[in-house]
């Protein structure tokens, strides 16, 4: 493992400053429920924002919660029946979604693209290859 250099370092340090005290002010302000907004986007999971956050809160209060209880081997765990929606759900809450503008100016790059490669290939083979073709067929073979 290479070893980080000073600035890295005081980066690190800063960012680590940095969510402590946000933490710590997080504690201090009690927590308000607010409404939730209405709309077709909100619906998607992975287009609302606010349930990222939702989540992260009761993976907190599960983790306090389930260090605070001892493990009973007593209860046997009950199976997900959608467990894989569930996955898929987190997963894409991890991804990271280009923005408009990404996606059109990239769509731009691929029309372009398609645009050079087929004038391209009319020019090789009309220019090119035909004549070839044309020259050997013309010699009797």
């Amino acid at each position: 493992m290479a070893k980080k250099s000073k600035t890295q370092r005081a980066k690190a340090s800063a960012n680590r400053a940095a969510k402590k005290q946000a933490r710590e002010a997080e504690a201090t302000t009690p927590v308000v429920e607010e409404a939730p907004k209405k709309g077709v986007l909100n619906k998607i999971p992975f287009l609302n924002k606010d349930s990222e956050d939702k989540q992260k809160a009761e993976k907190s209060q599960k983790a306090e919660s389930s260090s605070s209880k001892k493990s009973s081997s007593s209860k046997a765990s009950k199976p997900r029946r959608f467990g894989f929606f569930h996955d898929v759900r987190t997963e894409l809450l991890r991804v990271t979604w280009p923005t408009k503008r990404d996606v059109l100016q990239w769509s731009g790059v691929v029309v372009v693209a398609l645009i050079f490669f087929g004038v391209f290939v009319v020019v090789l083979d009309d220019g090119i290859v035909t004549p070839i073709l044309l020259a050997i067929s013309s010699l009797g073979a």
